[in-house]
This record gives structure tokens, sequence and C-alpha cells, in this order.
């Protein structure tokens, strides 16, 4: 009779769950260095603002790229499906919470906009900054070409979860690879968790991966599909498959630790 096999569980940790030893030399701040690079770009703040619609629009991602950061535009949100957002994200904030779902189905249903896609690159642009922007994998390759003929600097490919193997109906799906020869520019994809879906990604051809399955405050993925890695784990991995794709290429990726974090301690353990 075949033995059977099982699954072995490991020990994972978030936040909470460690502290960072203080080394045996100390260094005055001002001679710290926490620049960060995607592609040819170079950041002097280490931080990605989120591509949601309640955190980003061209006019913060002009204010927030000026300070030395990178804010990155949701080409598939209110400021590429309306011409006034501003009224419309009004609305949303101030819907009685009882109605705000329905409210958030009807917005969204709304078709996204070419024309509207390139006026919202063209601002950011305008201001001078490193323009960034986010697509689902789903819509990617339609939207993409449209990006990049407007001018983008960086895409960012994100869904809850995005491998570099997918299984489709569609006679050909996103293949990054070629997505990564077709526009010739910086490329982050996201989220993962995982050693090996991290390295998978990172063969690609890829600039920087985006590490975090249901960490974030508003992320239900946890508690609806019971998906997701405790965050220094997923971070320590992801940064493990980095160094071996470093090993086999001399390439190096950057690792962004996306979600989770609530205060600075929590930041200073994601760089760590």
């Amino acid at each position: 009779m075949p033995q059977l096999k099982f699954k072995e569980m490991v020990l994972t940790y978030g936040f909470d769950d460690v502290a960072l030893v203080p080394g045996d030399v100390t260094i005055n701040p001002d001679q710290t260095n926490i620049d960060f690079t995607i592609g040819n770009f170079k950041f002097s703040i280490p931080i990605l603002a989120s591509a949601m619609d309640a955190v980003v629009d061209p006019t913060l991602a002009i204010k927030f790229g000026k300070l030395g950061g990178l804010a990155v535009l949701n080409l598939e949100g209110v400021q590429t499906r309306y011409e006034n957002p501003d009224e419309i994200l009004e609305q949303i904030a101030q819907a009685p919470e009882i109605e705000v779902t329905s409210l958030l189905q009807k917005i969204y249903s709304a078709p996204i906009k070419e024309n509207l896609i390139a006026d919202c690159i063209s601002k950011v642009k305008q201001g001078g900054v490193t323009c960034a922007a986010s697509l689902t994998p789903a819509n990617t390759k339609q939207l993409a070409p449209i990006a990049k003929e407007a001018g983008i600097d960086v895409l960012v490919v994100q869904s809850t979860i995005t491998t570099a193997k997918h299984i489709s109906k569609s006679y050909r799906g996103l293949i990054l690879s070629e997505l990564c020869q077709m526009l010739s520019l910086p490329i982050i994809v996201g989220n993962c968790c995982s050693y090996s879906a991290a390295l998978e990604l990172m063969r690609t051809g890829i600039d920087a991966i985006l590490v975090g399955v249901g960490p974030g405050a508003a992320c239900t993925t946890r508690e609806v599909i019971g998906v997701g890695v405790p965050q220094i784990t997923a971070t320590m991995d992801c940064a493990a498959a980095r160094e071996t794709y470093f090993k086999e290429g001399g390439k190096y990726v950057s690792v962004i630790t996306d979600g989770g974090i609530r205060i600075g301690g929590d930041l200073c353990k994601a760089f760590a």
C-alpha cells in the first residue's frame, strides 16, 4: 500500500511577529542612501503611491514625483471612464454606507475611454515627472500600446495574483516576455507571494515585482478565498528569488512590498 504524502506547514511571519536586531555599526542619517531604481529610472523616495482611485490622480502623481517618489495611475479607474472624475469621487465620498456598493458597481461599469488614457498620461508628462500607470492582465494587450503611444514611462501589470503561467480559453493570453519586448519600457508585475512564482515572473524579463496577497487594510483576499502569505515571509521569499535570478543572468529586479505597512516600524522591516 503506497504511503500517503502530506504537505508540511511552515512557520511564516507578518510585521507584528518580528523586530530588527540593531547592528554593530551606526551611521549618520545624512550618509544613508535609500534611492531605488526601476529600469533606468531612479527615485529618491523608495515608496510607490498605489494605483487606486482613492490615492492617485494626475495632480498627486506630479506632486509626488517632484518630491522624488513614483505614483501609479489606475488606467481602469474613474480617471479614464469619466470626463469629470472629481465629481464621481465626490459622489462616492458622500454616499450613505448602505448605498456605496451598488454605486461603485454602477460607476465602474462605465466603459474605459482611450482618449482619457492619453489625457491622464499627458497631464503627468507635462508636469515633468516619470509617469507610471497600472493595467490588469486582462486589459493589458489592448490598452498597453495606447499607454505607450501616449508617453508612459513605466507600466504596472497588476491583479490580486499574477503568475507567469496562466490557463485560459483564449487562443493566446498575455505573455509577459512578449510584452516586455513589444513595449521596451520598464514593467512592474504583481502581485505574488512565493519564491517560485516570483522567480518565474522575473525570468520573463520584468523589472520589478509587487509582493503581497491580502495584507492591505482594504484587501479582503484572505477573508474571501483564503489565499495569502504573511508579509515578512512573502517579502523574504521573493527577495531570495531575486538573488537567484541575479546569479542566473546579472539583472537586478526591484522587490516592492505591497500592503500591510501601517507604521514606521513596518516600513523599516520591509526595507530590511
